[in-house]
């Protein structure tokens, strides 16, 4: 048997986005800034999904920018917010556990002359709201906070942060790819200004994303070139993908509940594996406040090199944590940030599950680490 686990890296095409991306580029291959006719045809396709996206998430369609995935819209929110608003503000706030998506724009913009203040987190990788309030400052022209943690699949107080921030000049940020699909996202009650999310981590197709801008909120825009995304973002739209990511968010909330049902049960049931068989481990968060999917253990009788070797070997496929960053030697900087000098930082596997997978799957998985334990 061949287990894949590694959801939060990755997921699969589901078949009817397949279909629709196939139809997409096998009958509608027209350039939407074509005036012609099949430009035209194009155009309709692209704000068709342009209203129908916007709807899923309760915003105006012309709140919408497509991108080429979350890496792109993170860059794109996060510089332009701090380069066009720098002349009220060159302070920015994120946390210790952001995507290096995120992180790595940070530490850019320091070297630019930004102050950044990065938020810590408790032992279960969540922010105090009460950090954030006394971070915050007059001069503060950006905050950036995940809604669920890659990792360990912590949720971040977004609500909270959207009214702290209601009145404050300070933009809100949020990277909301792992959460899409696994919890309600209003983005105008919550009072989110920017929010990013991809489509390959929801069953769509890798290299297309979009990126949420409020109304009225203005960024300094990266991409230049066309005209394309009402100037905003340069470049050819990639109208099949588009298609198929709207088909993917529609699938993921349509069937919201029933799947993350089905996730927590098999989380459950492979905690419960585990602890039949007497593997020693422990949940590294809070299963009480944890996206469906993701599950982070401590298993203090092997390093990770050797643990993801072994059961890649064995067939089970799982990763330490960001797949962005497997191959790294160094330990994880969420689990340092939860719990510093810990050994648990280098003897951590994270998996993450999918609506798809069956117990005899996750059976597999626990038996698999048994035979590692014993020998």
């Amino acid at each position: 048997m061949k287990v894949y686990a590694d959801y939060a890296a990755t997921t699969h095409v589901s078949p009817t986005v397949a279909q629709v991306i196939y139809d997409g580029i096998t009958q509608q291959f027209g350039n939407a800034s074509s005036i012609h006719t099949v430009g035209r045809e194009a155009r309709k396709l692209l704000d068709d999904a342009r209203r129908n996206i916007a709807r899923e998430f309760n915003v105006d369609a012309k709140e919408i920018i497509f991108t080429s995935g979350a890496t792109e819209s993170n860059n794109t929110a996060i510089k332009g917010a701090a380069y066009r608003h720098q002349h009220k503000g060159k302070h920015l706030i994120t946390s210790q556990v952001e995507h290096h998506a995120v992180l790595h724009v940070f530490n850019k913009l320091e070297q630019s002359g930004f102050e950044v203040t990065y938020l810590p987190v408790n032992r279960y990788g969540v922010i105090n709201i009460e950090d954030l309030k006394q971070a915050l400052r007059e001069d503060t022209i950006l905050v950036s906070i995940m809604t669920g943690n890659n990792e360990v699949g912590a949720i971040q107080p977004i609500d909270e942060i959207g009214e702290l921030l209601n009145g404050h000049q300070a933009l809100f940020h949020t990277d909301g790819v792992q959460a899409v699909g696994h919890m309600p996202l209003d983005l105008r009650a919550l009072n989110i200004d920017l929010f990013t999310l991809t489509a390959h981590k929801l069953y769509g197709p890798k290299g297309v994303g979009l990126l949420y801008v409020k109304q009225g909120v203005d960024l300094e825009y990266q991409q230049l070139g066309g005209s394309q995304e009402t100037k905003r973002r340069a470049g050819t739209e990639n109208i099949p993908y588009i298609l198929g990511m709207t088909q993917a968010i529609k699938e993921a909330h349509e069937n919201m509940t029933e799947r993350n049902v089905k996730l927590v049960n098999l989380k459950m049931h492979f905690i419960n594996a585990l602890t039949e068989r007497d593997i020693p481990f422990e949940v590294n968060g809070d299963l009480n406040n944890q996206l469906p999917h993701i599950l982070n253990l401590y298993f203090p009788f092997s390093d990770v090199e050797i643990m993801l070797t072994r059961l890649d070997m064995a067939g089970v496929y799982v990763s330490s944590g960001s797949a962005c960053t497997a191959g790294s030697i160094e330990p994880s900087h969420v689990l340092t940030a939860m719990y510093g000098e810990d050994k648990r930082t280098k003897q951590s596997v994270r998996f993450s599950f999918s609506y798809t997978m069956t117990e005899e799957e996750i059976e597999f998985i626990a038996q698999s680490i048994q035979e590692i334990y014993n020998n």
